[in-house]
């Protein structure tokens, strides 16, 4: 059934989850990294995995969930970000006819709303949901996404397949060294993320990073390390002075942090 809900704001990011292959280490990890805690949600009625969410503040920014092989195959750990659409199905067939492709098809989930599963023409998944309830906006304070960023094989072509289905606009383009273009991206008077051309040296498809607001980027990375997890990059200032931190965690899936200048 297809699901049109007015008043969704369209090609804002909404949602950040991640599947992961060992449930309570990775709460612990993040836990303890980020200082996130914890509610469990109740799908009411849908089964399947777990699902915890990841509370900021007093607001959910997240969630968490253990990969059922059943269900999601031998994918690996990772995080996942989720685009509001006011008509999941109409995007569907839109992403389709601008290069895309369905990875997971439309699907209702019980007091959440209806959510799809898309990659985009050079490989990128990411998903699309239509709330059930009121549009969500996410708080501003440490704990919450703040950046989203793309590396891909054509930055050109990727940014002009996400403008078109979701109205998303260049913003900037820094070049940040080797002929290497950083395009910056969003809506109206709010920047969401970037893209770039992946070198070489990254291994991997395609793919989206998800950077986390910390107050201090030094103390967030001794935890990254103290909990297993790994720092691939930085900690590096970015231009107007905020700093970035690529890690992993002890699963293998990949994030940032992110502290902005005070």
């Amino acid at each position: 059934m297809a699901t049109t809900r007015t008043g969704v704001e369209r090609g804002q990011f909404l949602w950040h989850e991640l599947v992961t292959s060992d449930l309570e280490p990775a709460i612990d990890f993040y836990t303890n990294v980020i200082g996130w805690r914890t509610e469990a949600y109740d799908f009411q009625g849908h089964e399947g995995p777990a699902y915890t969410m990841w509370i900021a503040g007093e607001s959910p920014v997240g969630g968490v969930m253990q990969i059922d092989r059943a269900t999601m195959g031998d994918i690996p750990p990772g995080w996942i970000g989720y685009v509001q659409t006011p008509d999941v199905d109409a995007t569907v067939e839109q992403a389709k006819n601008l290069g895309g492709s369905v990875i997971a098809e439309p699907m209702d989930l019980p007091t959440v709303g209806r959510m799809a599963g898309l990659a985009d023409p050079q490989g990128a998944t990411f998903w699309i949901l239509a709330p059930s309830g009121e549009p969500m906006r996410e708080p501003q304070e440490p704990g919450t996404f703040s950046w989203n960023e793309l590396a891909t094989t054509n930055y050109g072509a990727a940014f002009d397949f996400y403008s078109r289905l979701f109205g998303w606009r260049q913003w900037d383009d820094e070049d940040v060294g080797g002929g290497m273009i950083y395009r910056m991206f969003g809506q109206g008077d709010k920047m969401y993320g970037g893209i770039f051309n992946k070198t070489a040296d990254m291994p991997g498809p395609p793919h989206w990073l998800y950077y986390v607001k910390v107050s201090d980027i030094e103390a967030a990375i001794v935890r990254v390390t103290e909990r297993g997890g790994k720092v691939l990059n930085g900690p590096m200032e970015v231009p107007g002075g905020d700093r970035v931190a690529e890690c992993v965690d002890p699963q293998g899936a990949g994030f940032a942090l992110h502290e902005i200048k005070k």
